[in-house]
């Protein structure tokens, strides 16, 4: 019976099967990521959270001490101008007064009371009055040319820089004090700190008789106090960071180092596999690397037992021919004058060396199959055109058992390596129809049906064989298993036992499913075997 092919096609595209992916990172930043960025700026922010405030606080202190100092003069100079000047209508300021009059007023020990006539003249000096520094005769504030200065001697020694800085900050004060207005910066000395410096007017009336100047070293009180209030701010800032350091010691470098000595101890043979639930549990990428190294090892672990039973299961197989083969060779010393037995023997030799060569291709098939699975890149395979092609590979005689392709619609695509795929249906139909081969049925035959169901691509192989047993549905699929009837028809050569085994292996491989069952007729007698495997469905 000629092989045929029946193809009912139709123009329902597949859908597309959703594939589940990890969650992206939010904004482009992990979850450890985020961790690491918050706890080293947590530090700076104190810190800069702290300038700013105490930054704040020193320009409020400043200006507190400055308004202070400003009422202060203002008291002393409109009682000075009560007392030290005299005249009417043009008064003027009494130098003799005013020296008296700075020498009797109350300062504290850091503060400083200078008084200028209208003239800009250096007339009282609280320093001088009080005896601290010695006296000596200054020089008048106007020097020839015109230019408004200072005398040296009223504002301490020091770098010639700084006293000229100092000279002409405190001219630029005393100049708008004589004009009428109150002046009230902070102030550079001649020794290079700053002041608290104010000037006022001293009127008589209307007029401007003086000036006087008051000034309070405090700025630099000001500024230990600020360096005392930012220490607590330091303190935080360096536990902060001293925190942020041992956190990401225990979370981070703690975990890796223990994922780097069980992966050691793997290496060496210590364990099987990575086991860390404590790691694997949490939801960051240290998590996700737990996972992936415990599922790792645990597959390689899967594969090693896996060798290990595949080579005891080989070395059994391969041990039966062999001890039938030498018991063969043993005996026909034996029978060299019996031809028949003769023959006999060297027939058993025949099978099983053929049986013995089928069993190390197949085996040789199935421990290449992995390395194969790895090295090729899944790609869009059409599944109905790959069974096509390879049932058109099967002989077309007489005495050939037919297989017959049954397409309901179509193209089916499926994700996957066509090389392996092919081999699922090879091996599915050779199965097939060396059982077929083994019944007397009239018009027996293999049909590969494909079909579209729940988003997956279903191929079945049937045969008119003498079906499977119920408990053996499942370890049919199990290596080097094998339950054939004796028949007239089956293949000397025998059967390894491997075909359903490898085409389970690829199906997984596939992300598929594969199964057995037997059809049975209206009278529920069994017609036969149907092997069903099941692939997920893709849009090309």
């Amino acid at each position: 019976m000629a092989s045929a092919t029946v193809i009912e096609r139709s123009d329902k595209k597949p859908e597309k099967e959703g594939r589940g992916r990890r969650a992206r990172p939010f904004l482009g930043v992990s979850r450890l990521g985020r961790t690491i960025i918050a706890l080293n700026v947590a530090g700076l922010l104190i810190l800069i959270i702290g300038a700013l405030v105490l930054n704040e606080t020193r320009r409020a202190l400043v200006q507190t001490n400055l308004d202070s100092l400003q009422a202060e003069a203002e008291t002393i100079a409109s009682i000075a101008a009560e007392v030290v000047t005299f005249g009417d209508p043009e008064p003027v300021l009494d130098v003799g007064l005013t020296q008296s009059f700075v020498r009797l007023v109350p300062l504290p020990k850091s503060q400083r009371l200078r008084v200028f006539d209208a003239q800009g003249n250096l007339v009282a000096d609280s320093f001088f009055e009080s005896g601290a520094i010695e006296q000596r005769e200054l020089p008048p504030l106007r020097r020839p040319g015109g230019v408004f200065q200072t005398g040296r001697d009223s504002v301490g020694a020091g770098s010639k820089a700084d006293v000229e800085r100092a000279i002409r900050a405190l001219d630029a004060e005393a100049r708008i004090a004589l004009s009428g207005q109150t002046a009230a910066a902070p102030r550079p000395t001649a020794s290079g700190e700053r002041v608290l410096s104010v000037s006022v007017p001293i009127r008589r009336v209307q007029a401007v008789t003086g000036v006087l100047t008051i000034e309070a070293g405090d700025v630099g009180e000001i500024i230990r106090r600020q360096r005392a209030a930012l220490t607590p701010f330091v303190i935080m800032a360096v536990l902060a960071t001293v925190a942020s350091s041992v956190l990401l010691s225990i979370f981070i470098a703690t975990p890796v180092r223990r994922l780097a000595r069980a992966a050691d101890d793997v290496r060496l043979s210590q364990a099987r596999a990575i086991s860390l639930p404590d790691i694997s549990r949490r939801d960051d990428e240290l998590g996700d690397l737990a996972r992936s190294l415990e599922t790792m090892t645990h597959t390689l672990s899967e594969r090693m037992d896996a060798i290990e039973r595949f080579a005891a299961d080989v070395a059994h197989e391969i041990r039966n021919p062999i001890t039938s083969i030498r018991s063969a060779v043993e005996t026909l010393d034996l029978v060299k004058n019996d031809e028949a037995a003769r023959e006999k023997l060297l027939g058993i030799l025949k099978q099983d060396t053929s049986r013995l060569d089928r069993l190390i291709t197949d085996i040789s098939n199935a421990s290449r199959l992995d390395a194969e699975l790895s090295r090729d890149h899944p790609k869009s395979v059409e599944l109905d055109k790959l069974a096509l092609d390879i049932v058109h590979l099967y002989p077309d005689g007489p005495n050939d058992t037919a297989v017959v392709l049954l397409l309901n619609g179509g193209p089916y695509y499926v994700t996957g390596r066509e090389g392996p795929l092919g081999q699922v249906l090879r091996n599915l139909i050779d199965n097939a129809r060396s059982f077929t081969g083994q019944t007397d049925k009239m018009g027996a035959s293999v049909r590969v049906t494909m079909r579209r169901q729940n988003g997956e691509v279903i191929t079945e192989v049937d045969d008119d064989g003498p079906g499977i047993p119920p408990e053996n549905l499942e370890t049919v699929f199990d290596r080097f298993y094998t339950s054939r009837p004796q028949k007239r028809h089956a293949s000397p050569t025998g059967n390894s036992g491997l075909g359903l085994s490898i085409a389970r292996q690829i199906t997984d491989a596939h992300n598929g499913r594969i199964w057995a069952e037997n059809r049975v007729g209206a009278n529920g007698e069994i017609e036969g075997a149907r092997f069903i495997f099941a692939l997920p469905s893709v849009s090309r």
